[in-house]
């Protein structure tokens, strides 16, 4: 059993040295916790899609599940701290000490060279999760269908999952009651 010591330490570590917030710590959590063998990659599939779709801060969402998982309602409250306790720190520290720096010429080339590493973070859990979804030809077109007409055509996230949502349930209904019609 994994201890709340180790998940204090592991979602500290986590908290401290990422930086983006929520999504770029997809890598880092999944990394360290299939590593460590606490979670398989399906279950950290499931712990991703339930975070997505709760409200609140998704790195706390991850945190919650995720320490949930391990070690019940203590796991989930161990996780949440530790993985918000340090990027409050360094946010505080920053707010305290940033207006003395903020026109210094290797301050704004260091913030305008994270950028990228801050893409790349975000990029490799959605291949990740690309790859350990194993889609079918359908899922792909709503993958696609959606990139586009939020990218291009700037159509709401919400009204796309709304939509799929429908479609699932009419789909759903509709191979229900044909299993049922077979069946008499």
């Amino acid at each position: 059993m994994v201890s709340l010591w180790q998940i204090f330490l592991v979602f500290g570590k986590i908290g401290a040295f990422t930086i983006g917030g929520g999504i770029p710590m997809i890598a880092a959590i999944k990394s360290e916790l299939t590593r460590r063998k606490w979670l398989k990659d399906e279950d950290f599939l499931d712990i991703i899609t339930l975070a997505q779709t709760a409200p609140g801060l998704f790195a706390a969402n991850i945190a919650i599940l995720t320490g949930y998982k391990l070690r019940g309602t203590k796991g989930s409250i161990v996780a949440t701290v530790a993985s918000c306790l340090p990027p409050f720190l360094i946010i505080l520290a920053v707010a305290m000490f940033f207006t003395e720096f903020k026109d210094n010429e290797y301050v704004i080339r260091a913030f305008k060279g994270i950028r990228p590493v801050v893409v790349a973070l975000i990029g490799v859990p959605m291949i990740d999760m690309l790859r350990a979804t194993k889609m079918r030809w359908w899922s792909w077109v709503i993958v696609i269908s959606s990139m586009i007409l939020v990218c291009f055509m700037k159509v709401s996230p919400i009204y796309i999952i709304i939509c799929v949502i429908v479609i699932a349930l009419a789909v759903s209904y509709h191979i229900e009651k044909k299993r049922r019609e077979g069946l008499e």
